[in-house]
């Protein structure tokens, strides 16, 4: 029977140039293509944190608007084909993201942040750096060689000060941001904000 431990949200980071390195799809294909079998089970397809999870490239240390898409759209072929167990949705008074770690990821290495209230991101290390001086994170740097990470926008109706992040023993994640009752519902125009100019690439 699984057991949950609640994870810390971090709202304070200051650490110089963090994510400043981009993961393009070439350097991708060369870092996967000489991966070992962790490698592989991090970022391979259906992972949380592969930078192909949505049908196209994606770097996972830039955000994306998750909610502002549905679920069995962006996944549905690897939904059919069974390589993934992820799922995202909203309720009339949360934002909910759960999703199977297990694939490389140990339980003692998942960190959750929420960066000046718009932006959530879920990061951990699966390869120590050999020199563990404080004078350089491995989050300023070529941050796939040590760590894996996905950054999500937080919906702007969002009440992020009461998110709460919840993985389990076996390695599932389940994340919660309630809404905001103070915030109108009204949707936006149709063809308005980052879901238009997203929606003409995928």
């Amino acid at each position: 029977m699984a057991s949950w431990k609640q994870l810390e949200v971090h709202t304070e980071d200051q650490t110089p140039h963090k994510w400043s390195v981009s993961l393009s799809e070439d350097m991708f294909k060369r870092f996967f293509s000489l991966g070992c079998p962790v490698v592989h089970k991090i970022f391979g397809e259906g992972s949380l944190f592969s930078p192909l999870l949505f049908g196209k490239y994606f770097d996972p240390s830039d955000a994306f608007p998750l909610w502002e898409f549905e679920s069995d759209v962006l996944l549905s072929n690897l939904r059919s084909s069974g390589k993934t167990n992820i799922d995202w949705f909203q309720t009339d008074d949360a934002y909910v993201l759960k999703a199977d770690l297990s694939a490389g990821v140990e339980n003692n290495t998942v960190q959750f942040f929420v960066e000046n209230g718009k932006i959530m991101e879920i990061s951990g290390q699966w390869k120590p750096k050999r020199d563990q001086s404080k004078t350089k994170d491995w989050r300023s740097g070529n941050w796939w060689e040590h760590g894996y990470v996905r950054r999500l926008e937080i919906p702007g109706d969002a009440d992020w000060k009461d998110t709460e992040a919840y993985v389990s023993n076996d390695m599932f994640l389940e994340v919660r941001i309630p809404k905001s009752s103070l915030v109108s519902d009204t949707p936006p125009a149709p063809g308005k904000g980052i879901l238009a100019k997203i929606s003409d690439h995928l």
